[in-house]
């Protein structure tokens, strides 16, 4: 078996509309596909629901559900805000930076932009609290190499110590030198 892709990603949402609206205002998503049942197919639970789909480019789609009937959404009290995230590739440092002054012109707060050496990101949340990053490449072909080069022997190194292994220190210390 080969993945040939993610189909969708689904997330929570507190209001469908809201949540569609504000994804093509500022991301520049077309809403693609709504879906709403009082059962669900898996389950057959008894659970009325709203599924939206986004285009996210390239063939990926960003889903949300508006649960109506459940409790309020809440988060992983044990996880940092800044740990679940979803991060979105945006063409150029031109694209981001337009994307930045965008949102916040709609009074949205943004962090960044975020030197991580290979890219460059912002940082914000959507209506319901989900964490946003906005990444453009800054990547070289050395860079890439390097990193490849190291990926498994910083794996397993975590995998024993738990602390970070220092393989690829260079993407936050400044020290990289060449293309």
């Amino acid at each position: 078996m080969q993945i040939e892709r993610i189909h969708h990603v689904a997330y929570r949402c507190k209001d469908a509309k809201e949540t569609v609206e504000w994804y093509v205002k500022y991301l520049d998503m077309r809403f693609i596909l709504a879906i709403a049942e009082n059962e669900v197919p898996s389950t057959k639970e008894p659970d009325p629901y709203m599924h939206v789909f986004l285009d996210a480019g390239m063939g990926n789609v960003l889903a949300f559900f508006e649960l109506p009937t459940r409790p309020p959404m809440g988060r992983d009290q044990n996880t940092p805000l800044w740990t679940q995230h979803l991060a979105l590739k945006v063409k150029s440092m031109d694209d981001l930076l337009e994307a930045k002054a965008k949102l916040e012109a709609g009074g949205i707060e943004v962090l960044g932009p975020t030197d991580h050496t290979i890219f460059k990101s912002i940082y914000f949340f959507d209506p319901n609290g989900h964490r946003i990053e906005l990444c453009a490449d800054t990547a070289t072909p050395k860079m890439n190499k390097m990193l490849d080069d190291v990926k498994w022997d910083m794996l397993n190194e975590w995998a024993k110590t738990k602390k970070a292994p220092q393989h690829a220190r260079w993407m936050h210390d400044g020290s990289f030198k060449g293309e």
